[in-house]
């Protein structure tokens, strides 16, 4: 799966030794990082200039940007990163879908959708068993992983986490 399509918008999977797609790809988690459902402030230049050289490095990791073609322009305005797991109640590989980022101008369009169908497409070429994500709350779009057919799964759960740095 390399490329999906919505009107003037295509996916395209990232290449993570592509400097255009990483400039993309920093550019678009620092909006999501801005955002009201990201921690609200940008990432430092340090995580940015880390993220370029870590994320290329990190086994199984993959991402999908969004590109809006309309108006002979390319510009990036949506970005999902993905990385590996394993269901041991499965026995089968699992992909957690780690950032979703739209840009506030192109929500609602179905540039969130055309992301998840990518990973889904990219999912079952790997043999995986499910698709996980975390989402807040308060986050609006809830209602868009619902309709794509996310669940609660079998039990209700808490997002735990235990900062380390």
């Amino acid at each position: 799966m390399n490329d999906s399509k919505l009107n003037n918008i295509i996916c395209e999977s990232v290449d993570y030794r592509d400097d255009a797609q990483m400039r993309d790809l920093v550019h678009l988690l620092n909006e999501y990082s801005i955002d009201p459902m990201g921690n609200g402030k940008p990432l430092s230049g340090d995580i940015l200039d880390e993220l370029r050289v870590k994320l290329p490095n990190f086994p199984g990791a993959f991402s999908f940007i969004a590109y809006d073609h309309s108006g002979g322009d390319k510009s990036a305005v949506g970005l999902i990163n993905c990385f590996p797991g394993f269901s041991t109640f499965s026995a089968e590989p699992l992909i957690n879908i780690h950032d979703i980022v739209v840009l506030k101008s192109k929500r609602g369009l179905g540039v969130g959708k055309l992301l998840i169908s990518a990973v889904e497409q990219k999912a079952r070429e790997l043999s995986c068993c499910k698709i996980t994500l975390e989402v807040r709350t308060d986050n609006p779009a809830e209602k868009l992983y619902r309709y794509l057919g996310f669940t609660d799964g079998n039990q209700q759960m808490v997002f735990l986490s235990k900062p380390l740095k």
